[in-house]
């Protein structure tokens, strides 16, 4: 592969990450949580609104045999209005990267905003497969559609222009969310998200998420599996549906933008959704009281 979309030159030059040393050196550590399946989306590399401090740490301390990409790895979106990739999200990719080599299943699935990848689905690149979507058989027998989610946004569908409207908003709130977040590591504060707050407190916003979700189960539901993983969003979450009598088991695993959530699956196939930051807090307090 000699000709990549913008976007993917960041991949290219740490494809071949033994010869390039991560700035932030990866914690070598006993504790890592190991789990059977990591589902991780909407990470928006290439902005300045990635929490690519809180993904590190979340990187360094939990290994699984496969770990799913769910859409919105890259932000193609940005990256094509200015180009921003500090050294930190090249440790992001490396880190992945790495995971590979050591044998971890890296599947992506490209979303709206790193579309650009799309083109190479089927392909696998530096041991990551690209797909449209997948299927994941979990350990208790149950079958999972995943994918990025993009397909169901009423808005990406009708209203494409719309979409970069509310990217250009969103991106402002995210500057200010940076703000706040820099303010409270200073003063000694764990982290907390103002636009995830407001978006919990927004009717509509309500309103669009519960109806996404429902568009997406059913979905699901016609496709006769007995779940979905997707992203999109940007809110966590875990709920069940019914579709002509049979329980949808829907999945979102948040975002490392706002909410910085993974959906993990234990060895025994139970679910579960990782808000790292509220893990991070409980680390170091238990790391103050050793102390």
């Amino acid at each position: 592969m000699t000709e990549l979309p913008s976007g993917l030159e960041a991949l290219h030059n740490v494809a071949n990450f033994p010869s390039i040393k991560p700035t932030v050196p990866e914690r070598i550590t006993g504790e890592r949580l190991r789990f059977r399946t990591i589902w991780i989306s909407d990470i928006h590399l290439g902005t300045k609104g990635c929490n690519h401090e809180l993904l590190i740490d979340f990187l360094d301390h939990t290994d699984s045999d496969t770990m799913y990409l769910v859409g919105d790895i890259i932000d193609g979106w940005r990256l094509k209005k200015k180009f921003y990739w500090p050294a930190e999200h090249n440790d992001i990719v490396w880190r992945v990267l790495k995971r590979a080599k050591r044998g971890t299943r890296i599947v992506y699935i490209p979303g709206n905003h790193d579309e650009m990848v799309r083109p190479f689905c089927g392909m696998n690149f530096g041991g990551v497969e690209i797909r449209r979507a997948a299927f994941h058989d979990t350990a208790d027998g149950r079958r999972l559609m995943v994918l990025h989610g993009d397909e169901f946004d009423t808005v990406m569908l009708a209203h494409r222009w719309l979409a970069f409207v509310g990217d250009a908003a969103y991106h402002a709130m995210m500057k200010l969310n940076n703000w706040v977040a820099r303010a409270r590591k200073a003063l000694g504060l764990p982290y907390w998200s103002i636009s995830k707050a407001a978006k919990h407190k927004v009717k509509n916003a309500v309103e669009f998420i519960s109806k996404y979700e429902e568009v997406v189960a059913r979905a699901a539901g016609e496709r006769g599996v007995d779940g979905v993983v997707c992203g999109h969003i940007h809110t966590a979450e875990v709920r069940d549906f019914f579709h002509e009598g049979r329980r949808v088991e829907y999945f979102n695993d948040g975002d490392w933008v706002e909410g910085c959530t993974a959906l993990v699956e234990h060895f025994d196939g139970r679910m579960e959704v990782l808000h790292w930051a509220e893990e991070v807090a409980r680390r170091n307090k238990s790391e103050r009281k050793a102390a």
